[in-house]
C-alpha cells in the first residue's frame, strides 16, 4: 500500500477491524518511511449496491457522498475525524443490511440514517443536515425540527 504522505510502499498494519458483517476490513497502517498513519479498506467485490434517487434513477452507492455531507454538517463543530469515520461506517453498514436483498436502497432511507446518527452525535450538525436534506424554506420549519429533537427556544 502506497503512503499518501510520502509515496513509500513500505508500511505496517497497526490494527484491523471487520466491518459490514464481515464483508469488509478496515486497516490502520503506519508508513515505515515517514511514520504517517492512514486507513485502508478491503471489500468483497459483489454485485453493485445501488441507490434509488427521488426521480427513479439508480446510481451506484458512494460512501464518499455520505462522508462529504457529514463533513459539511459538522464543519467547525467539536467532532473528531474518528467520530465522523465511525458514523459513516455505521451508516454504510446499516444501508447494506437494509438493501441486502435486492442490492439497492432508497436515497431517502440513507438520508434518514444520516439524520438518525447525526442526532446522536451533534444536534447542530443534525439541524444543518436536516435543513438541506428536507429543504427548509422558512424559520418555522427550523423551529419545528429543533423542537422535534428536544431543543427549546428561549
Amino acid at each position: 500500500m502506497r503512503c499518501p504522505h510520502c509515496g513509500n510502499f513500505d508500511d505496517k498494519v497497526i490494527e484491523s477491524r471487520t466491518l459490514a458483517n464481515g464483508e469488509a476490513i478496515r486497516r490502520r497502517r503506519e508508513c515505515n518511511g515517514c511514520g504517517y498513519r492512514f486507513t485502508s479498506y478491503e471489500r468483497i467485490e459483489d454485485k453493485q449496491f445501488m441507490v434509488i434517487k427521488r426521480d427513479g434513477r439508480r446510481d451506484p452507492f458512494d460512501r464518499g457522498k455520505i462522508e462529504k455531507g457529514v463533513q459539511r454538517a459538522v464543519e467547525k463543530r467539536p467532532v473528531s475525524q474518528m467520530s465522523i469515520e465511525s458514523l459513516v461506517n455505521e451508516i454504510e453498514d446499516a444501508a447494506a443490511i437494509r438493501g441486502k436483498v435486492n442490492h439497492e436502497i432508497d436515497a431517502s432511507e440513507i438520508g434518514d440514517l444520516v439524520l438518525e446518527k447525526l442526532a446522536e452525535l451533534d444536534q447542530v450538525a443534525y439541524i444543518r443536515f436536516a435543513s438541506v436534506y428536507r429543504h427548509f424554506g422558512n424559520l418555522e420549519e427550523f423551529v419545528r425540527e429543533i423542537q422535534k429533537i428536544g431543543g427549546t427556544l428561549s
